[in-house]
């Protein structure tokens, strides 16, 4: 490995007692052990007004300093509780604030969580997103269903549950400066929308 990477997670919920958030912090254990640094970026911890491109920068609240610390990271990890079978709108519009300076030929884990059963959508749906900014997703994922009795007072209660998170942790340390893949059809056609 060329040099310690540093990962982001981004949490994806602004619950106090956030499972997303438990797990989260779990597969940056992982990357602590593996080698890597693991940061936390807590969106409890930043303004983001939805996002309006008529907005200057410099009225969007903390958009620059969640950008710039996106940025600065050598792979990232998104984490997200699963909403109405998709991700949480409070990391849409974290997302929305970031774009190919942030994304383009990094690596990407992603972190699913769910009330109910798997949430395979909420993870495809992140895929998709960071696809369009040629990002590398992992091919392995973590998904944590069933998430009020799998994690109870900041604690796994499935061994191997716990293990499939930290694995994720330590897949995006492995692969955090793999080469990248040359630009997607989607990444093209991201223009964004134009009136």
């Amino acid at each position: 490995m060329p040099d310690s990477p540093r990962i982001v997670g981004i949490c994806g919920s602004l619950r106090d007692e956030s499972v997303t958030r438990v797990a989260l912090e779990h597969a940056l254990e992982a990357v602590e052990d593996e080698g890597g640094t693991g940061v936390v970026l807590d969106l409890r911890d930043y303004d983001l007004p939805a996002y309006d491109p008529d907005v200057d920068a410099e009225d969007a609240g903390d958009a620059d300093r969640l950008a710039r610390e996106v940025r600065e990271a050598d792979a990232i990890l998104l984490g997200t509780p699963m909403y109405h079978g998709s991700y949480s709108s409070t990391l849409k519009t974290a997302l929305d604030y970031c774009g190919f300076d942030e994304f383009e030929h990094k690596t990407v884990g992603l972190l699913g969580v769910s009330g109910g059963s798997f949430p395979i959508t909420a993870l495809e749906h992140l895929r998709s997103v960071c696809r369009a900014l040629d990002a590398w997703v992992l091919p392995y994922q973590a998904a944590v269903p069933r998430s009020h009795s799998s994690v109870r007072e900041g604690t796994f209660t499935d061994d191997e549950l716990a293990e499939r998170v930290r694995e994720l942790g330590r897949e995006v340390v492995n692969y955090a400066f793999i080469e990248p893949c040359p630009p997607t059809m989607e990444s093209e056609e991201n223009v964004g929308a134009v009136e």
